[in-house]
């Protein structure tokens, strides 16, 4: 079993890989019948994650080298953080998604910063935060119930604690190509909106956000965000 787990990880050329049943099954020569029922175990010990297009490597083996990845992610992202700082005047956020938390990693924002109650190194409920719903958006269904449904707790008066109620706003934000909109659900009199970064097989490795207090104009800065999040993806994977 060890032998056949390692075969199916090996066919996984990149982290952000997506590969389809019949691609794993031809790749290690397994029955289509066999390699399902293991990808199946993988899957519940979380070697293995289902997508909408696939199966794409799982938490645990992502861990190895993650704060590699971090790194990379945060050195790419830096200056366009603080460019979208000067240009917003607004507290800006760099984050990852660990199954139903949002991991902060960076945080821009001189003075404004200190009204925001974030930090880095810190976690927030991912259903209460634009960056956490930027995210979630390019997850199936099946996945978002897996990660936030029975865990969605009220951080605010105005956090969404229903799952049908962010399925439906997961579904507009894919609509506005990825634009996410938070305002009060995770602290409250502060507003935020992010863009997920996405590579270029159109997984999600983090987002950016812009948050400012409840009464910011979050629909003008929103396509700052958006370019901003194209840009580190342009970072790190440079197109010939």
């Amino acid at each position: 079993m060890i032998e056949r787990m390692s075969l199916i990880l090996d066919t996984f050329p990149y982290r952000t890989s997506r590969l389809t049943l019949d691609d794993v099954a031809r790749a290690t020569r397994l029955p289509r019948s066999t390699a399902h029922r293991i990808i199946e175990q993988m899957i519940r010990v979380r070697w293995l994650d289902r997508t909408s297009s696939g199966y794409s490597l799982g938490p645990r083996a992502l861990q190895v080298g993650s704060n590699d990845d971090a790194n990379a992610l945060r050195s790419a992202a830096a200056p366009l953080l603080h460019a979208l700082m000067l240009r917003t005047g607004m507290t800006v956020h760099l984050a990852t998604l660990d199954r139903g938390q949002v991991c902060f990693l960076d945080k821009m924002g001189g003075h404004s910063a200190t009204s925001v109650p974030s930090r880095v190194g810190a976690t927030a409920p991912a259903h209460a935060t634009a960056l956490g719903k930027a995210m979630l958006a390019s997850l199936t269904p099946e996945e978002v119930d897996r990660r936030v449904a029975g865990a969605m707790t009220r951080s605010t008066a105005s956090t969404i604690t229903d799952i049908n109620l962010l399925h439906k706003q997961l579904s507009a934000i894919r609509d506005r190509n990825g634009i996410a909109f938070e305002r009060g659900e995770c602290f409250d009199d502060i507003a935020c909106t992010a863009v997920a970064i996405r590579t270029p097989l159109d997984s999600t490795i983090g987002a950016i956000s812009v948050t400012g207090k409840s009464d910011a104009q979050l629909k003008r800065v929103a396509p700052l965000v958006l370019d901003a999040a194209r840009q580190v993806t342009a970072a790190i994977f440079p197109q010939p």
